[in-house]
């Protein structure tokens, strides 16, 4: 029998877009996290969520793990993008340096020996989870 996913939602959030950021992870009432900065964007929130979920679910690395995600930046990102991104040295096909590349390098780390989902949720569409970790990343940018 396999073990049953670990299933989370994760969300960044940014004021102004860039601006005071925050960022989530959400399992229930009992197991969340939250942070942020004075000065960031919504894609940095989105990330350091993922990140930060998978730091802190790392002693459940043999467990599969579900992440829900409204932004199709990250999951793009993490899913279809990073190979390419690493294989050229962390630059784009037009030859840029790829953004916020100090966090997914340190997801691109976290991910190793991982089985990890990404699933895609409509922003703001009633999905309690996502809801919920907005709420919360949306609170640490309100904070800051």
């Amino acid at each position: 029998m396999s073990p049953q996913p670990l299933v989370a939602a994760a969300d960044g959030s940014a004021i102004g877009n860039p601006g005071p950021a925050g960022w989530a992870w959400y399992v229930d009432d009992e197991h969340w996290a939250c942070g942020g900065w004075d000065h960031g964007t919504n894609n940095m929130g989105e990330l350091q969520a993922v990140l930060d979920l998978l730091e802190c679910t790392r002693h459940r690395r043999d467990e599969p793990l579900t992440v829900y995600c409204d932004s199709q930046y990250v999951i793009n990102s993490i899913t279809k993008w990073m190979p390419g991104w690493k294989r050229k040295g962390w630059r784009k096909k037009d030859g840029k340096p790829v953004m916020n590349v100090e966090l997914l390098q340190a997801i691109d780390r976290a991910l190793v020996g991982r089985s990890v989902e990404f699933e895609w949720v409509k922003v703001h569409a009633g999905h309690a989870m996502n809801e919920a970790a907005d709420r919360r990343a949306n609170a640490a940018a309100t904070a800051y």
